[in-house]
């Protein structure tokens, strides 16, 4: 069966924000990195809460949009917190509704795993209408 990998493209960031998503999420491994010929990263191939994701050194041409996020439900406070915290440590941004943006410019959403429950009766704000 095939299977799906979630592929990041960066500008020339990729081997940190690999470092930093490792840092942030428990568990999280570095699975292979391939180099150029000057040893410089080209792609990294890593995991994190158990799916596995390939992160590119592209090019200046390769920017994020909202338009994907990567999910993230919680279990508690404290692991939004955390998450929260350090996904948007050094330059990150609070968007709203549980979104955030990391220095990276990645699109996370940080969320409780009742929240598709609590959407369903009451909408949080504007933007979710």
């Amino acid at each position: 069966m095939p299977e799906i990998t979630t592929f990041l493209t960066y500008d020339q960031q990729a081997e940190a924000a690999v470092r930093h998503y490792i840092s942030t999420f428990e568990g999280a491994r570095i699975v292979s990195t391939m180099k150029g010929g000057q040893g410089a990263v080209i792609s990294i191939t890593f995991e994190l809460l158990g799916q596995t994701f390939i992160a590119l050194n592209g090019g200046p041409s390769f920017t994020f949009s909202q338009g994907i996020s990567l999910f993230v439900a919680c279990d508690t406070q404290a692991e939004i917190d955390r998450y929260w915290r350090k996904l948007t440590e050094g330059g990150g941004k609070e968007v709203q509704c549980g979104w955030l943006t990391d220095r990276f410019g990645v699109s996370w959403q940080i969320v409780p795993k009742k929240s598709g429950e609590w959407l369903a009766v009451v909408r949080c704000r504007p933007c979710c209408r």
